[in-house]
């Protein structure tokens, strides 16, 4: 059965990268273009959506959204330069969380990154149920009652391309994303060339219909509709912070990848939103039920061409659009894990989030995003309009805390960085728009259902609070066990000399009793398991072997020389161990491995070591918490139990000491 099951996994989501290989990350790291596919994808995206909720929100008053629509476009480039700057800082990944957590304090940047992570779900979730509206718009109306489980199906199909990695993922979408690039670029300059007239007084006709709105409304009703207008077409920005939190996914040199990433994302996201919009104004386009405010100006634009080629453009232009909305979900299926990761690192989520499969992918956090967009798709039932509501909010307490932060910085630092004020400035204009425009939409949306979105944030907030409590408790314990244990190991070391019959310098016998260690650092918890073992089965075992697993994270991996770095401090754990061992003239040795699962990595150690010592029996510790084993395995991975299975069905022995954090500190002696 477990075969099968590993045939089905390489089938779906491929064998297994080489971690010591030199060229893998290399080899799924992103180029520009990719980049902009994968990362960019969000922002540009939003353009098959933002400019609707624009254009819906102002009602009879169209001739306002030329005014929202370049305030929108200003904005852009705005967020975008300030992030570059992020990105020059930060060239390692300087997401809002990173951001947050070291330029203003470690639980501010847990906001933040709670904020991300709600905020990456409902990227997910709205690109893909905006994506399914896409499609269904040249679909007869009887078909909507589809569209849930439709969207549900491409989320599926996503969260196994994700499964595979980063760069299969952005890459089997590409063609796709070219045709949107592409068709779009022809719809908008199609828009204008047979709108000539017109254009030229489009602003003639803004200003007239702005001071009959000011009439009909009065001046602050008019500011309020801009106002509302802009902030329901706020989710254009949100893909713009996923260039900087994407870095360490990027080609080296990475700093210059992403601000040719970013540069390419402005650019086009302004010019998508802004033809759009104008592009709505020149056919007069309406809503219509069942169809996008897209569809609609596509089946206006084509109203006079062949009818073959017409229908042609129509369908390929929408699939292409529903196809790069899903390829913008990728933006909270690349990002999302890796703030969990980041998160998880800092002991405010589960450790369990910070590991990497075997594919080099953050697999838990791929599968924790794709569980909960499924929850809000199912729940919202595919609603954008609702979706859009909770959308925006977080990613402006992102934003604004990112670009506070960067301003601090700047501030710090005028005394050594001589172009301190300009860079300050850039940052300042950011700070004060992002805020400006997070405490419109919480206002605005408020009642809208804006409320749930902040529920939601700071049940997730006072989660993380929790868990890092619980973390930092664990952390105190070992460390006093620590201490307890360097107290007392030169006396245990005596008494134990008394206790056992010296071999050093006797030929080895590798048929005696072998104790094989399981240790994870040279830590309170690995000591007393060491002296559990000499204590209560004294002079049984002969020889030991002590196996030590080093693992890289996803926080690690993309650090420079990471296998270089963990080796070195694995073979100065292993040496103290063999060191104490050998005090007592025994004999000692090690085995190590690097990779993603530990236990994967200690079963590939195993054939070796039974080869070279005849009788062995595993030896590993394991904390006992208080509470409940499924409460407590969701912050610990228990991952002995898992090597005792294999050890098991291999025919080996292996023994468990249950390790108790407070029997251990009441320890006097190891008789």
């Amino acid at each position: 059965m477990t075969d099968v099951l590993g045939k089905v996994k390489k089938t779906v989501i491929g064998n297994p990268r080489d971690l010591k290989d030199s060229s893998t990350f290399r080899q799924i790291s992103l180029v520009v273009f990719l980049a902009w596919v994968g990362l960019g994808s969000d922002a540009l995206s939003s353009s098959c959506y933002g400019p609707e909720e624009i254009y819906k929100t102002l009602g009879v008053h169209v001739n306002l959204s030329i005014i929202v629509g370049l305030i929108t476009m200003i904005t852009i480039f705005i967020i975008s330069t300030s992030y570059s700057q992020i990105i020059k800082l930060f060239p390692h990944g300087g997401g809002g969380y990173l951001v947050a957590t070291r330029l203003i304090s470690p639980n501010v940047g847990m906001i933040s990154g709670c904020a991300l992570l709600i905020d990456y779900v409902l990227t997910i979730s709205i690109s893909v149920s905006s994506g399914a509206d896409a499609i269904f718009s040249f679909l007869p109306i009887g078909y909507q009652d589809y569209k849930v489980a439709f969207a549900l199906a491409i989320l599926g199909v996503l969260t196994i391309l994700n499964l595979r990695g980063v760069k299969e993922s952005v890459t089997a979408l590409t063609p796709i994303f070219i045709i949107f690039i592409i068709s779009h670029i022809f719809l908008i300059a199609y828009s204008f060339m047979t709108h000539v007239p017109q254009i030229q007084s489009v602003a003639v006709q803004t200003g007239t219909e702005f001071g009959t709105t000011v009439r009909q409304l009065g001046i602050y009703g008019t500011i309020f509709l801009i106002m509302k207008a802009y902030s329901m077409g706020a989710g254009t920005y949100t893909g713009i912070e996923a260039v900087s939190n994407g870095l360490p996914n990027l080609r080296e040199p990475r700093v210059k990848t992403a601000i040719k990433t970013m540069r390419l994302l402005a650019i086009s996201l302004s010019a998508a939103v802004l033809g759009l919009i104008i592009s709505y104004f020149l056919f007069g386009v309406h809503i219509q039920p069942g169809k996008t405010m897209n569809a609609v100006l596509i089946n206006s634009a084509i109203a006079t061409w062949n009818p073959i080629f017409g229908q042609t453009f129509l369908y390929v232009t929408l699939i292409s659009e529903a196809t790069l909305l899903f390829v913008a979900a990728q933006t909270g299926f690349l990002d999302g894990p890796r703030v969990m990761s980041n998160m998880a690192h800092d002991s405010w989520l589960p450790r369990g989030f910070s590991m990497l499969s075997d594919r080099l992918v953050s697999q838990n956090g791929i599968l924790i995003m794709g569980v909960a967009a499924y929850l809000v798709i199912w729940f919202s039932k595919a609603s954008v309009g609702f979706l859009v509501v909770l959308y925006s909010i977080n990613v402006f307490i992102t934003f604004s805390l990112s670009q506070f932060g960067m301003v601090k910085h700047w501030f710090q630092v005028r005394n050594e960085d001589k172009k301190w004020l300009g860079k300050l400035l850039i940052n300042g204009t950011g700070f004060l728009l992002t805020t400006f425009i997070l405490f419109t939409v919480i206002v605005i949306k408020f009642d809208e259902g804006g409320w749930i979105t902040i529920i939601i944030t700071g049940a997730l907030v006072a989660m993380s609070v929790f868990i890092k409590r619980h973390y930092n408790h664990i952390g105190k314990e070992i460390g006093k066990i620590q201490k307890v244990m360097n107290a007392k190991m030169p006396e245990t070391i005596a008494e134990l000399n008394t206790m056992t019959r010296k071999t050093e310098n006797t030929e080895i016998d590798y048929n005696d009793m072998t104790a094989v260690i399981l240790v994870n650092g040279y830590t309170g918890i690995g000591l007393y398991s060491l002296f559990k073992i000499l204590s209560k089965f004294k002079d049984v075992y002969k020889n030991f072997v002590f196996i030590q697993v080093g693992i890289v994270d996803a926080d690690s991996f993309h650090q420079d020389a990471v296998i270089e770095t963990i080796t070195e401090k694995i073979q100065l754990d292993l040496s103290k161990y063999i060191y104490l061992i050998k005090q007592l003239g025994y004999n000692a040795e090690s085995r190590y491995s690097i990779g993603t699962d530990v236990a994967e990595e200690v079963i590939k150690l195993v054939p070796e070591i039974v080869e070279k010592y005849q009788n062995t029996t595993f030896i590993g510790g394991q904390l006992v918490f208080s509470g409940t084993y499924r409460a407590s395995r969701l912050l610990h991975n228990y991952t002995i139990f898992s090597i005792q299975r294999r050890l098991y069905q291999m025919g080996l022995t292996t023994v468990i000491i249950p390790i108790s954090l407070r029997k251990a500190l009441q320890v006097n002696n190891y008789k």
